[in-house]
């Protein structure tokens, strides 16, 4: 039998002859290049969905308190948004309306909850909003809530009727709220996102489903 050193060896042992010495292998740069690409790859993934996907959104002022107090933080969803998807009493995002003169925070977004759809016929009663004739249920309101400015240019005999392809907005906190009561509508092509997700509620983390 040959000796660890006899030069009649096993040809394949490069090692000095050691027994179970490992053999360099040569696809580790090829590994090494795979997790770098699959790295990378993420990291586009990431800032896709930041994008396109889902976006935080920071509320800048008290108008939809008590839901959404000022500093907290949603994510809205964007990826294959449709206002046309928009339902009766979502949260949306949106572009801040060139009429909206109220002052305030100078955000470019604003945050409201849909009060009526295009096509809906609105006003306002003391305290309570009618939408095609019927009160409508606010579940998210806070008992005995007033509404403050009452919906203008709008009775139960000559509601306002929302143009097509535009949103009747409100904030929660409805006596301080600017909204459309001040500004109008809003344009369906100018909502960013619906709010799907509460990050962040007084002060401290607070996962919550819209």
């Amino acid at each position: 039998m040959a000796g660890p050193a006899d030069p009649a060896g096993a040809p394949g042992n490069v090692t000095g002859g050691i027994p179970g010495a490992a053999v360099p292998s040569r696809r580790r740069p090829r590994a090494l290049a795979g997790w770098a690409v699959a790295v990378a790859v993420a990291l586009l993934l990431a800032l896709g969905i930041r994008a396109f996907v889902l976006q935080a959104f920071s509320i800048p002022s008290s108008s939809m308190e008590p839901t959404l107090d000022v500093g907290d933080r949603i994510l809205a969803w964007k990826a294959f948004f449709n206002w046309h998807d928009v339902g009766q009493g979502d949260i949306v995002v949106f572009t801040r309306p060139p009429l909206d003169h109220c002052g305030g925070p100078p955000d470019e977004y604003l945050v409201k909850r849909v009060i009526a759809l295009p096509g809906q016929a609105i006003y306002s009663a003391g305290n309570a909003v009618y939408v095609d004739g019927r009160r409508l249920p606010e579940r998210y309101l806070p008992p005995g809530e007033r509404l403050g400015p009452q919906i203008p240019a709008a009775t139960r005999q000559a509601p306002f009727h929302v143009p097509a392809g535009e949103f009747y907005v409100m904030g929660d906190n409805r006596p301080v709220s600017c909204d459309s009561r001040f500004w109008g509508p809003i344009r369906g092509t100018t909502i960013v996102g619906r709010a799907v997700l509460l990050l962040w509620h007084h002060g401290h983390p607070d996962l919550r489903p819209f």
